[in-house]
């Protein structure tokens, strides 16, 4: 399948560090980004559910997405993700619906096991349990969403007794399961004919994971007989920050970067995410050498698109970009907007095309053209005077 137009967007999770900065004030800039980036012409922007750790503050995407949703005009919203297994499936399906309704079509459902080993702690879940339990909600909430008919289910969480959702889905919403290095997320999605979010595509380990994923996906969608989604539905996402120059960007990140290693290797207990370095340039190199990430110009963005499209085998739907506040604020908005202006058309079907080309021919019949230009420019003039000069001789007689 050839993808006609990528879409791209912003993994807003967000990371609000150092977390000594007014967290109701950074509540209200995750607003204003949002904002900016509906301005901007992205395409989706997604938001985290997070319980613990300190500085992933939005703990409830949908609440989150009902918020901005009539603050912005076109761009699309998406969880990103609900933790399934630390709710109850019927719940979650139904409120996922009711903001299809509220949005009009503009939302989008990401699902995953919860990140965050902390937050499982707190509700009494051990890490084993959540992959198994997560599948489990997956079938029910599917059910749920997709079915007329009620399920019944008793789980060591929860029971469901006739379960039905009232409210038909305004749309043919998106899902997608959140697959980080281990297979069970495209597992799942392939089980159900759903999209992809692969949240560790660039991470180490994650790169080399990547391009078995989608053939997971279509093998599982063969093994229960469901049609599988298409590859527009696989979204990946990597950090990314750009600036004018290299120099620039690497002098931007200096800021931020060195706040989130810490929380990457010392705070949030997820071993599928494992930043290396112990200085701001180790952390750095090992972005920028080891393809990461992208610290650098738009050209740099453009080329670690294309090597992801490359690894993936035929390509995908979606890159969003990993909201990580490594740089000061301004240089986030420069970052962004730079994204917008440059990387964005050239996979846009070449956006810029037609006006290269405009260009080019332009610049072909400039001298023929501007010598013509000249000489109908003379004889302008010419007539001029030859009027002011008869004028002035009619004025005499």
């Amino acid at each position: 399948m050839t993808i006609k137009r990528m879409r791209f967007g912003v993994f807003h999770t967000p990371f609000h560090l150092p977390n000594s900065q007014n967290p109701n004030l950074a509540l209200r800039r995750d607003v204003e980004m949002v904002q900016l980036y509906d301005a901007l012409g992205y395409d989706e922007v997604w938001f985290g559910e997070h319980h613990s750790g300190g500085c992933e503050t939005i703990l409830d995407p949908l609440t989150f997405i009902a918020h901005v949703a009539p603050q912005t005009e076109r761009i699309k919203l998406g969880t990103g993700v609900v933790s399934l297994p630390y709710h109850n499936p019927l719940w979650v399906a139904e409120q996922m619906i009711f903001i299809d309704h509220l949005t009009r079509g503009r939302a989008m459902f990401g699902l995953g096991v919860g990140a965050l080993p902390t937050d499982a702690h707190m509700i009494g879940m051990d890490p084993s349990e959540q992959r198994p339990a997560f599948e489990e909600d997956v079938d029910v909430l599917m059910h749920l969403i997709r079915n007329d008919e009620p399920i019944s289910a008793t789980t060591a969480r929860y029971t469901l007794r006739d379960a039905r959702i009232q409210l038909k889905p305004y749309t043919d919403f998106p899902v997608l399961i959140a697959a980080v290095v281990s297979p069970s997320g495209a597992r799942i999605a392939g089980k159900h004919g759903l999209g992809l979010l692969s949240i560790g595509a660039t991470m180490e380990g994650g790169t080399d994971a990547l391009a078995g994923h989608w053939e997971i996906v279509e093998q599982r969608a063969r093994e229960f007989g469901v049609p599988a989604a298409s590859r527009d539905a696989w979204t990946l996402l990597g950090p990314m920050h750009i600036a004018e120059t290299r120099e620039q960007a690497i002098e931007d990140v200096r800021y931020g970067i060195d706040a989130w290693f810490d929380y990457m290797q010392h705070v949030s207990a997820s071993p599928q995410f494992s930043p290396a370095g112990d200085t701001t340039d180790e952390r750095i190199a090992w972005v920028v050498d080891n393809g990461v990430g992208v610290i650098g110009t738009p050209d740099d963005a453009v080329q670690q698109i294309r090597r992801l499209q490359e690894m993936t085998n035929g390509g995908f739907g979606s890159y969003l970009i990993m909201g990580n506040e490594w740089a000061r604020h301004d240089a986030t908005r420069r970052s962004v907007e730079l994204f917008a202006e440059y990387v964005m058309p050239v996979f846009h079907d070449d956006a810029t095309s037609r006006l290269r080309a405009s260009e080019a021919w332009a610049r072909q019949r400039r001298e023929e053209l501007w010598s013509r230009q000249a000489v109908a420019l003379d004889e302008a003039s010419a007539r001029h005077k030859a009027e002011q000069a008869a004028r002035q001789a009619s004025a005499v007689h």
